[in-house]
């Protein structure tokens, strides 16, 4: 019997299409449920996985990155990690800026898919803590290497390609799982394009489904507070800075969550649901659990685990 060959051409090809799963002991006793899309199931161990194949693909349709032309990106290690995998596939040198506050294991990641990295040092050199203020430092490194190199600059803080990645795959992934049965999604915001290509995708079908922006308690700046504490845990999230990508128009609400419940709810996603995620899957689960604990009760939430646990192993969240 003729099979149609299911293997794929390359690494690639395995991104997105993750399974979306319930989160049933995590809510046991609460009215409702949450619904969360595996995003560190991608090969990469992130959500990132899915913009750095976007990005670079639409880049070289566009004319933008020519054949050998070395690729730079700013980021925190995941969005790294994806490039690096993605040009390591197509052939391009890649070149990571990265702040020197961020885990060593994502700086690791990127140099064993044959990427450069280059480490900035921090403004107050409080590791595991990277602020807006390091991050300017990093993106001042970054625009003299483009310039150096001649490098394609991936620019996910303001590519729109950004967003365009997870209107088309990541919102349509929740709506096809769920039957478009989501009453709510609530999202830490990195670049903001997660959460604005889903929401995008979210209201297009059913304006009726909240979304809400996650800050880490205490840089709050969406929200429009003082910012008053930026040294979190929550590494690529929540750097007290406006985000371009971010349309208010889609935005219901915003959410605070603290390091301790963002600590929290990632142990217990280990424990109790048998997911190894980092710091901002255990933001968006604590986000989630307050809108359950709120007017969102017996409700569906969705949510995404946004990276894997293990490039949290140096940072102390699994020291208990």
């Amino acid at each position: 019997m003729h099979r149609t060959d299911q293997v794929c051409p390359s690494v690639l090809d395995a991104i997105g299409g993750v399974p979306i799963v319930e989160l049933s002991r995590l809510t046991r006793g609460l009215n409702g449920r949450i619904v969360a899309k595996l995003d560190y199931l991608n090969p990469c161990g992130s959500k990132k996985d899915i913009i750095a194949r976007f990005i670079i693909e639409e880049a070289e349709q566009e004319g933008w990155l020519k054949p050998g032309q070395t690729v730079v990106e700013v980021t925190s290690g995941n969005t790294g990690n994806g490039v690096a995998m993605v040009c390591a596939v197509k052939g391009y040198p890649f070149v990571a800026i990265m702040s020197r506050g961020n885990s060593p294991e994502r700086a690791a990641m990127t140099r064993a898919l044959g990427g450069e990295v280059i480490l900035v040092d921090q403004v107050a050199g409080v590791a595991g803590h990277v602020t807006g203020e390091d991050l300017s430092l990093v993106e001042e490194t970054a625009v003299r290497i483009v310039q150096e190199r001649c490098a394609f600059r991936v620019d996910q803080f303001r590519r729109e390609s950004n967003v365009r990645a997870h209107y088309l795959i990541s919102g349509p992934d929740f709506l096809r799982a769920t039957g478009g049965r989501i009453d709510a999604y609530c999202d830490l915001v990195g670049t903001g394009g997660s959460f604005a290509g889903c929401a995008r995708a979210f209201k297009e079908y059913n304006r009726g489904i909240q979304c809400f922006v996650v800050e880490p308690k205490g840089a709050e700046v969406l929200a429009g507070c003082l910012a008053t504490c930026c040294g979190h845990v929550m590494q690529g999230a929540g750097y007290a800075r406006e985000l371009p990508l971010v349309d208010k128009a889609d935005v219901d609400g915003y959410l605070a969550v603290s390091d301790t419940d963002s600590i929290e709810l990632a142990r217990r996603l280990a424990r109790e649901e048998g997911i190894f995620a980092g710091f901002t899957a255990g933001a968006n689960v604590a986000a989630a659990l307050q809108l359950l604990r709120g007017e969102f009760s017996g409700k569906t939430i969705a949510v995404s685990i946004c990276d894997t646990g293990l490039k949290y192993l140096s940072t102390g969240l699994w020291d208990q």
